[in-house]
Protein backbone atom coordinates (compact mmCIF):
# COMPACT_ATOMS: atom_id res chain seq x y z
CA UNK A 1 0.00 0.00 0.00
CA UNK A 2 1.13 3.56 -0.74
CA UNK A 3 2.22 5.48 2.37
CA UNK A 4 0.83 8.83 3.49
CA UNK A 5 2.50 11.60 5.47
CA UNK A 6 0.58 14.24 7.39
CA UNK A 7 2.30 17.61 7.77
CA UNK A 8 1.33 20.30 10.28
CA UNK A 9 3.03 23.63 11.04
CA UNK A 10 2.57 25.01 14.53
CA UNK A 11 3.17 27.82 16.98
CA UNK A 12 1.72 27.51 20.50
CA UNK A 13 -0.93 24.96 19.53
CA UNK A 14 -1.10 22.88 22.71
CA UNK A 15 -4.90 23.25 22.76
CA UNK A 16 -5.38 21.89 19.24
CA UNK A 17 -2.56 19.62 18.14
CA UNK A 18 -3.66 16.43 19.89
CA UNK A 19 -7.14 16.56 18.34
CA UNK A 20 -5.57 17.10 14.92
CA UNK A 21 -3.16 14.19 15.29
CA UNK A 22 -5.77 11.80 16.65
CA UNK A 23 -8.01 12.43 13.65
CA UNK A 24 -5.36 11.15 11.20
CA UNK A 25 -3.79 8.31 13.17
CA UNK A 26 -5.72 5.63 11.25
CA UNK A 27 -4.47 6.80 7.84
CA UNK A 28 -1.07 8.43 8.51
CA UNK A 29 2.17 6.51 8.22
CA UNK A 30 4.03 9.47 9.70
CA UNK A 31 3.00 12.76 11.24
CA UNK A 32 5.46 15.61 10.82
CA UNK A 33 5.11 18.78 12.87
CA UNK A 34 7.32 21.76 12.08
CA UNK A 35 7.18 24.31 14.86
CA UNK A 36 8.36 27.92 14.92
CA UNK A 37 9.67 27.81 18.51
CA UNK A 38 6.52 27.51 20.58
CA UNK A 39 6.63 28.55 24.21
CA UNK A 40 3.89 26.15 25.34
CA UNK A 41 3.67 22.32 25.46
CA UNK A 42 3.18 21.80 21.71
CA UNK A 43 6.46 19.94 21.21
CA UNK A 44 5.96 17.72 24.25
CA UNK A 45 2.47 16.73 23.13
CA UNK A 46 3.60 15.93 19.58
CA UNK A 47 6.46 13.74 20.76
CA UNK A 48 4.32 11.91 23.32
CA UNK A 49 1.77 11.17 20.59
CA UNK A 50 4.41 9.69 18.29
CA UNK A 51 4.83 12.59 15.90
CA UNK A 52 8.11 13.76 14.40
CA UNK A 53 8.88 17.21 15.75
CA UNK A 54 11.14 19.76 14.04
CA UNK A 55 12.01 23.36 14.89
CA UNK A 56 12.37 25.97 12.17
CA UNK A 57 12.22 29.77 12.12
CA UNK A 58 9.02 31.05 10.52
CA UNK A 59 9.48 32.97 7.26
CA UNK A 60 5.99 32.67 5.82
CA UNK A 61 3.21 30.09 5.72
CA UNK A 62 3.92 28.73 2.25
CA UNK A 63 7.66 28.59 2.88
CA UNK A 64 7.15 26.76 6.18
CA UNK A 65 4.81 24.19 4.63
CA UNK A 66 7.18 23.51 1.74
CA UNK A 67 10.02 23.05 4.22
CA UNK A 68 7.86 20.72 6.32
CA UNK A 69 7.09 18.57 3.27
CA UNK A 70 10.82 18.12 2.68
CA UNK A 71 11.08 16.27 6.02
CA UNK A 72 8.72 13.57 4.81
CA UNK A 73 9.84 10.10 3.76
CA UNK A 74 6.81 9.74 1.49
CA UNK A 75 5.54 11.44 -1.65
CA UNK A 76 1.85 11.68 -0.81
CA UNK A 77 1.24 14.39 1.78
CA UNK A 78 -1.83 15.68 3.59
CA UNK A 79 -1.35 19.24 4.84
CA UNK A 80 -3.33 20.33 7.89
CA UNK A 81 -3.39 23.29 10.23
CA UNK A 82 -3.30 22.49 13.93
CA UNK A 83 -6.85 23.77 14.45
CA UNK A 84 -8.19 21.43 11.76
CA UNK A 85 -9.15 17.76 11.97
CA UNK A 86 -10.75 15.15 9.74
CA UNK A 87 -14.38 14.14 9.93
CA UNK A 88 -14.90 10.34 9.96
CA UNK A 89 -16.30 10.59 6.41
CA UNK A 90 -13.25 12.45 5.12
CA UNK A 91 -10.89 10.04 6.86
CA UNK A 92 -12.69 7.12 5.18
CA UNK A 93 -12.48 8.84 1.78
CA UNK A 94 -8.74 9.32 2.14
CA UNK A 95 -8.32 5.73 3.31
CA UNK A 96 -10.14 4.53 0.18
CA UNK A 97 -7.87 6.56 -2.10
CA UNK A 98 -4.82 5.31 -0.23
CA UNK A 99 -5.92 1.69 -0.65
CA UNK A 100 -6.23 2.35 -4.39
CA UNK A 101 -2.71 3.79 -4.55
CA UNK A 102 -3.73 7.46 -4.72
CA UNK A 103 -4.64 7.41 -8.44
CA UNK A 104 -4.95 11.21 -8.61
CA UNK A 105 -2.24 13.85 -8.27
CA UNK A 106 -4.14 16.05 -5.86
CA UNK A 107 -7.28 16.00 -3.74
CA UNK A 108 -9.68 18.72 -2.70
CA UNK A 109 -12.10 18.68 0.21
CA UNK A 110 -14.74 20.93 1.74
CA UNK A 111 -13.84 22.69 4.96
CA UNK A 112 -16.57 23.13 7.56
CA UNK A 113 -15.85 26.01 9.93
CA UNK A 114 -16.87 26.30 13.56
CA UNK A 115 -17.54 29.90 14.62
CA UNK A 116 -18.02 30.71 18.31
CA UNK A 117 -19.23 27.15 18.91
CA UNK A 118 -21.54 26.89 15.86
CA UNK A 119 -20.85 24.96 12.66
CA UNK A 120 -21.39 27.28 9.70
CA UNK A 121 -22.99 25.46 6.77
CA UNK A 122 -23.94 28.33 4.47
CA UNK A 123 -22.72 31.70 3.25
CA UNK A 124 -19.24 32.41 1.94
CA UNK A 125 -17.72 30.01 4.47
CA UNK A 126 -19.19 26.77 3.11
CA UNK A 127 -18.28 24.84 1.13
CA UNK A 128 -14.83 26.25 1.82
CA UNK A 129 -13.07 24.11 -0.80
CA UNK A 130 -9.39 23.38 -0.13
CA UNK A 131 -6.65 21.49 -1.97
CA UNK A 132 -4.74 19.79 0.85
CA UNK A 133 -3.57 16.36 -0.28
CA UNK A 134 -1.09 15.98 -3.12
CA UNK A 135 1.91 14.20 -4.52
CA UNK A 136 4.76 16.48 -3.52
CA UNK A 137 6.43 16.23 -6.93
CA UNK A 138 3.28 17.57 -8.58
CA UNK A 139 2.61 20.64 -6.42
CA UNK A 140 4.03 23.16 -3.96
CA UNK A 141 2.76 25.98 -1.77
CA UNK A 142 3.01 29.49 -3.16
CA UNK A 143 4.66 32.22 -1.11
CA UNK A 144 1.78 34.70 -0.91
CA UNK A 145 1.74 36.90 2.19
CA UNK A 146 -1.74 35.73 3.08
CA UNK A 147 -4.17 33.01 1.94
CA UNK A 148 -1.34 30.87 0.62
CA UNK A 149 -2.42 27.91 -1.51
CA UNK A 150 -1.13 24.61 -2.80
CA UNK A 151 -0.51 24.98 -6.55
CA UNK A 152 -0.39 21.96 -8.82
CA UNK A 153 1.53 21.51 -12.03
CA UNK A 154 -0.34 21.99 -15.27
CA UNK A 155 -2.18 18.86 -16.30
CA UNK A 156 -2.41 17.42 -12.78
CA UNK A 157 -5.47 15.29 -12.10
CA UNK A 158 -7.56 16.50 -9.16
CA UNK A 159 -10.26 14.57 -7.32
CA UNK A 160 -12.76 15.91 -4.79
CA UNK A 161 -13.13 13.87 -1.60
CA UNK A 162 -16.31 13.12 0.32
CA UNK A 163 -16.51 14.39 3.88
CA UNK A 164 -15.49 17.61 5.61
CA UNK A 165 -12.26 19.02 6.94
CA UNK A 166 -13.38 20.40 10.30
CA UNK A 167 -11.93 23.73 11.40
CA UNK A 168 -12.22 25.72 14.61
CA UNK A 169 -11.94 29.40 13.70
CA UNK A 170 -12.75 32.06 16.31
CA UNK A 171 -14.02 31.53 19.83
CA UNK A 172 -15.19 35.15 20.20
CA UNK A 173 -15.88 38.26 18.11
CA UNK A 174 -12.74 40.12 19.22
CA UNK A 175 -10.51 37.43 17.70
CA UNK A 176 -12.29 37.84 14.36
CA UNK A 177 -11.93 41.62 14.32
CA UNK A 178 -8.26 41.43 15.27
CA UNK A 179 -7.60 38.93 12.46
CA UNK A 180 -9.44 41.19 9.99
CA UNK A 181 -7.06 44.02 10.85
CA UNK A 182 -4.00 41.81 10.42
CA UNK A 183 -5.14 40.11 7.21
CA UNK A 184 -6.37 43.33 5.59
CA UNK A 185 -2.87 44.83 5.70
CA UNK A 186 -1.32 41.67 4.32
CA UNK A 187 -3.98 41.36 1.61
CA UNK A 188 -3.59 45.00 0.59
CA UNK A 189 0.18 44.62 0.37
CA UNK A 190 -0.18 41.45 -1.68
CA UNK A 191 -2.56 43.14 -4.14
CA UNK A 192 -0.31 46.19 -4.37
CA UNK A 193 2.76 44.05 -5.07
CA UNK A 194 0.83 42.31 -7.86
CA UNK A 195 0.11 45.66 -9.50
CA UNK A 196 -3.53 45.86 -8.43
CA UNK A 197 -4.87 49.43 -8.26
CA UNK A 198 -8.33 50.64 -7.24
CA UNK A 199 -10.48 53.74 -7.26
CA UNK A 200 -11.74 55.07 -3.94
CA UNK A 201 -15.35 54.01 -4.64
CA UNK A 202 -14.27 50.33 -4.45
CA UNK A 203 -13.93 50.77 -0.69
CA UNK A 204 -17.65 51.59 -0.58
CA UNK A 205 -19.10 49.28 -3.24
CA UNK A 206 -17.14 46.06 -2.65
CA UNK A 207 -17.99 45.66 1.07
CA UNK A 208 -21.72 45.94 0.34
CA UNK A 209 -21.41 43.34 -2.41
CA UNK A 210 -19.38 41.02 -0.16
CA UNK A 211 -22.08 41.20 2.52
CA UNK A 212 -24.91 40.70 0.00
CA UNK A 213 -23.16 37.69 -1.55
CA UNK A 214 -22.48 35.94 1.74
CA UNK A 215 -25.74 36.70 3.53
CA UNK A 216 -28.27 36.55 0.71
CA UNK A 217 -26.88 34.91 -2.46
CA UNK A 218 -25.12 32.16 -0.52
CA UNK A 219 -27.84 31.90 2.14
CA UNK A 220 -25.77 32.91 5.14
CA UNK A 221 -29.02 33.92 6.83
CA UNK A 222 -29.72 30.21 7.33
CA UNK A 223 -26.95 30.17 9.94
CA UNK A 224 -28.91 32.65 12.05
CA UNK A 225 -27.21 35.35 14.08
CA UNK A 226 -23.71 34.04 13.44
CA UNK A 227 -24.36 33.97 9.71
CA UNK A 228 -25.10 37.68 9.94
CA UNK A 229 -22.00 38.37 12.06
CA UNK A 230 -19.79 36.52 9.58
CA UNK A 231 -21.24 38.42 6.62
CA UNK A 232 -20.63 41.73 8.41
CA UNK A 233 -17.05 40.73 9.15
CA UNK A 234 -16.48 39.71 5.53
CA UNK A 235 -17.67 43.17 4.52
CA UNK A 236 -15.43 44.71 7.20
CA UNK A 237 -12.38 42.84 5.94
CA UNK A 238 -13.18 43.87 2.36
CA UNK A 239 -13.53 47.51 3.41
CA UNK A 240 -10.21 47.49 5.27
CA UNK A 241 -8.40 45.72 2.45
CA UNK A 242 -9.43 48.21 -0.24
CA UNK A 243 -8.99 51.31 1.89
CA UNK A 244 -5.48 50.19 2.79
CA UNK A 245 -4.72 49.38 -0.83
CA UNK A 246 -5.91 52.87 -1.77
CA UNK A 247 -3.76 54.28 1.02
CA UNK A 248 -0.69 52.48 -0.35
CA UNK A 249 -1.38 54.00 -3.75
CA UNK A 250 -1.66 57.49 -2.33
CA UNK A 251 1.54 57.09 -0.32
CA UNK A 252 3.37 56.01 -3.45
CA UNK A 253 2.14 59.04 -5.36
CA UNK A 254 3.19 61.35 -2.54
Amino acid sequence: MISLAVVVITFNEEKNIMRCMQSVKSIADEIIVVDSFSTDRTGEIVKDAGGKFHLRAFEGYGDQKNAAAAYSNFDHILFLDADEFLSPELSASIAEQKANGFPFDGYTMNRLNNYCGKWIRHGSWYPDKKLRLAHRKKGAWNLDLVHESLEMQEGSRIHHLHGDLLHYTYSNFDEHVEKNIKYSWLSAQLLYNRGKRVKAFKAFVNPFWAFFTSYFLRAGFLDGFYGFVIAVNIAHLTFLKYTKLYQLQQEQKA
